[in-house]
């Protein structure tokens, strides 16, 4: 008996402390906006309660937890808010997750920590999941960056925010759909619901981070007819390993098409990193992207040289 107790309190505390080490939910210091006050448009793909689906066996990124959110049906952006004076610029992170999960954590709330500590503001997508892209096989993720990218603009003064250095960063699926906002802007995927989406919901720049479905593996790697880049696409960095299970030539075939329209871009290719590092750093190069991020930025003006 003691040792059925021991294993169950052995079981107890894993999951104890995998909760407690993740930083999904955000604290109640951020605000919370519902994207749409009168529910989402389109189906509902969820098959249960919106949840977190990792457990104490699920895989770590640097000894840490990652918080895996799914069945998302009603989306949601969190604020974040710089601690001192902002620089005015923002940034809508999109967590990534083969539009199946969200990365809650690792590819949202601790990008945004570090965006506040630059003096950007940051706004935190949470998409509906699963099954809600890669666009145009589902609109619904694209609706809702859409959506977000317009309300942040028409709260911009509420929120501390330039209007004209509205961003957007992304990762996996989540810089997939980084991409395709960038691309398909000029007409709302939905009907429209307030004046949000009157603003135009082009993002300023964007920063693409090891990116899926941007190229076809089943079509020789060539790059997707699904994003289509003109000379008005925003400026944008990139960043992939050429060992990610992903494919290196996502973020390869989207510079050179950008390039070939004569878009601003910057791409950092690193032998070694895989896939799904966030901003954890381990003792890859590749983990050190945030710093070339920092520097982009101020050298596109988004953020002051000096700070």
């Amino acid at each position: 008996m003691r040792r059925v107790l021991a294993g169950f309190l052995l079981v107890v505390g894993c999951e104890v402390g995998w909760a407690q080490s993740t930083s999904w939910p955000a604290g109640a210091e951020h605000a919370v906006v519902t994207l749409w006050p009168q529910g989402a448009p389109g189906p509902n793909t969820t098959t249960g309660p919106e949840a977190e689906t990792s457990t104490a066996a699920s895989p770590q990124m640097a000894g840490r937890w990652v918080a895996r959110v799914g069945n998302v049906s009603v989306p949601s952006l969190t604020v974040y808010e710089p601690k001192g004076a902002g620089n005015g610029a923002g940034v809508v992170v999109f967590p990534g997750g083969a539009y199946k999960i969200l990365a809650m954590d690792l590819e949202g709330t601790e990008v945004c920590e570090w965006l506040n500590s630059r003096g950007v503001a940051c706004f935190l997508l949470k998409y509906r999941v699963p099954e809600t892209g890669p666009y145009p096989k589902s609109d619904e993720a694209l609706e809702d960056a859409q959506r977000a990218v317009g309300l942040v603009r028409e709260h911009a003064a509420e929120w501390k925010v330039d209007a004209k250095k509205i961003g957007v960063l992304g990762f996996s699926a989540g810089a997939h759909l980084a991409a395709s906002v960038s691309t398909h802007y000029g007409t709302r995927l939905y009907a429209r619901v307030d004046a949000a989406d009157e603003r135009s919901c082009r993002p300023d720049f964007a920063v693409v981070v090891y990116p899926g479905y941007l190229a076809d593996p089943e079509n020789g790697m060539k790059f997707s007819a699904d994003i289509p880049v003109t000379r008005d696409t925003p400026a944008t960095f990139l960043v992939q390993a050429e060992d990610d299970t992903v494919h290196v030539e996502n973020a390869v075939e989207y510079f050179l098409a950008l390039k070939g329209a004569g878009v601003p871009a910057e791409l950092h290719v690193y032998a070694e990193g895989g896939h799904g590092y966030g901003l954890r750093r381990t003792k890859l190069p590749v983990t050190g992207w945030p710093d070339l991020v920092d520097e982009w930025m101020k050298t596109i003006g988004v953020t002051p040289a000096g700070r």
